[in-house]
Parts: structure tokens; C-alpha cells; sequence
């Protein structure tokens, strides 16, 4: 067995897998160790996770850490936003892909 520690920002994804440890930081995805070259608090973070793989107290263990990405909570409501004129692009390029793989499949 191999000790794991796992950090992330979807918490309700990761516990429901049921993890041994997990350090949840709330910061938009992809972003778990904290803002690019941000280096004490990824340093920070980076310790946090090496406590809980040491003392860890009991199987599915969640601890959060104390950073907020930013002061205000404007990033939750623009994070991955698509706005009307995308989804419709959007739409149209995947109409475009799958009438191209559709054509792959018969052939």
C-alpha cells in the first residue's frame, strides 16, 4: 500500500470517491496548489499535504486550507462562464466533429 494524499478543489467529487486524505483548497479548478508563482503559499500548501499523509488521525480525512483565492468572490460566478455567443459556436463546432466522425464510422 501507498500512502496517497490527494489535493483538489472539487469536494464534493473527491469525497464521494471516498480518498484517504484529502486537503481541500477552494480555488477554480486546475488550481490546487494555489495562483501561479505563488510560491509561499504553494510551499504552504505542499506542507499542509505532508502533515495529513503523516498524521492523518482516520481513513477519509478532509482538511481545508485557510487561503481564499482573492479577497472578493467575483472568480466564482466568471470562472468557466460561456456567454450566449460562445455556446452557440460551441454548438456548431461539435454539430461539425460528430457529422465528421459519423462519416469515419461508415466507412
Amino acid at each position: 500500500m501507498i500512502p496517497t494524499v490527494v489535493v483538489g478543489s472539487a469536494r464534493d467529487i473527491v469525497e464521494e470517491c471516498g480518498v484517504a486524505r484529502f486537503l481541500f483548497t477552494d480555488f477554480p479548478l486546475g488550481n490546487p496548489f494555489g495562483k501561479p508563482w505563488d510560491k509561499e503559499m504553494q510551499r504552504s500548501i505542499m506542507d499542509m499535504a505532508l502533515a495529513l499523509l503523516q498524521y492523518a488521525w482516520q481513513g477519509r480525512t478532509t482538511i481545508q486550507t485557510p487561503f481564499k483565492w482573492s479577497e472578493d468572490e467575483k472568480w466564482r460566478k466568471i470562472f468557466m462562464h460561456i456567454s450566449d455567443n460562445q455556446l452557440k459556436e460551441y454548438k456548431k463546432l461539435g454539430d461539425a466533429r460528430r457529422a465528421e466522425q459519423a462519416k469515419v464510422k461508415i466507412i
